[in-house]
């Protein structure tokens, strides 16, 4: 391949949304806002799950993990187009970009797997029911995560390990607010055909093997459902799963459209908005799903606000006594 110049690329440019330039003050808080908010929201699940032990169920076992994972995948992002936003600073190193594109990989890859054990868990429950309690266990929750953690981080770690190999030797402008493996493919002067064919094989096993997980659960689970005669059971029992469904369906149909398919594409503004779905909406909408749609967490929640407000009258009356003493 002919290389596009002879000098070895070691920082790159974010290239961002430059079509929003005039509107970057208003974008900037938007944007901080909303990480703001996502990391408020994921923390108070996390905590909910951690304090209430009503909630101390393999399937809120796992959501803590996912509000975790979502945490994380934010602050990958989000933080460093804050400052391409706030402070002008566009500019990434080469090592900066290996590591932000490792990471976003990492908790991505993780959530396909995790989100493929969340819907094996509805399997049991609704289709096994009597068999739950002896099927997910503790040590079977742990070993699911365990799994999702170690899958994501090394599927990942092999995927950036041949794409850190390449040479980039200009232009250094990556058409995206962070590095991405398209974008960041495009750039390369070297033969990349590898690099693309094992990213691209990668990306299909960790989308499609729990993809495929996911869809022959719930097909499983719809059957069970339709044949239970009493309407009302119905209706509890699609409750159950109704969430993780919406979630799924989000998630991996723009990670399918994404990166089940070959890298080397022509950079187009549509990429980063698909890209912008799953990295700054699904993880601000998820704990909305997952609570205002789940009894449960939203009892937990009412608990634990109820709580705070006793507490808060309780000290707030305090010093009022010891004055009339």
């Amino acid at each position: 391949m002919e290389e596009k110049n002879s000098t070895q690329v070691h920082v790159f440019l974010l290239l961002g949304f430059p079509s929003l330039a005039d509107l970057h003050v208003l974008f900037s808080i938007v944007f901080l806002l909303t990480y703001i908010l996502t990391v408020l929201e994921n923390v108070v699940v996390i905590a909910l799950i951690k304090t209430n032990c009503e909630l101390y169920k393999p399937m809120y076992f796992f959501l803590g993990h996912l509000s975790f994972i979502e945490v994380w995948y934010t602050s990958v992002t989000i933080p460093k187009l804050l400052a391409n936003l706030i402070a002008e600073d566009r500019s990434i190193s080469f090592v900066g970009c290996m590591t932000q594109l490792f990471f976003f990989s990492s908790f991505m890859c993780t959530e396909c797997v995790l989100l493929s054990a969340m819907a094996y868990d509805r399997y049991v429950a609704i289709c096994q029911p009597l068999r739950y309690p002896v099927i997910m266990t503790y040590q079977m929750c742990i070993y699911l995560v365990v799994v999702s953690w170690f899958s994501g981080f090394t599927v990942s770690l092999i995927k950036i390990s041949f794409i850190s190999q390449l040479k980039f030797c200009g232009p250094h402008v990556i058409n995206h607010f962070f590095c991405d493996i398209s974008p960041l493919l495009n750039l390369a002067c070297t033969d990349m055909s590898l690099a693309e064919m094992v990213d691209f094989v990668l990306a299909l096993f960790i989308l499609l093997v729990p993809l495929f997980i996911t869809i022959v659960s719930y097909l499983l689970i719809i059957i069970t459902i339709l044949d239970i005669p009493n309407t009302q059971s119905k209706k509890k029992a699609f409750s159950t799963c109704s969430s993780h469904l919406i979630v799924v369906a989000i998630f991996f149909s723009a990670t399918l459209f994404m990166y089940a398919r070959p890298k080397k594409i022509d950079p187009f503004d549509f990429n980063k908005l698909v890209s912008a779905v799953y990295t700054i909406v699904t993880p601000i909408l998820n704990p909305f799903i997952y609570c205002l749609r789940n009894q449960e967490v939203k009892r937990a929640l009412k608990k634990a606000l109820c709580e705070k407000i006793a507490i808060s009258k309780v000290s707030g009356s305090i010093p009022s006594l010891q004055m009339q003493r």
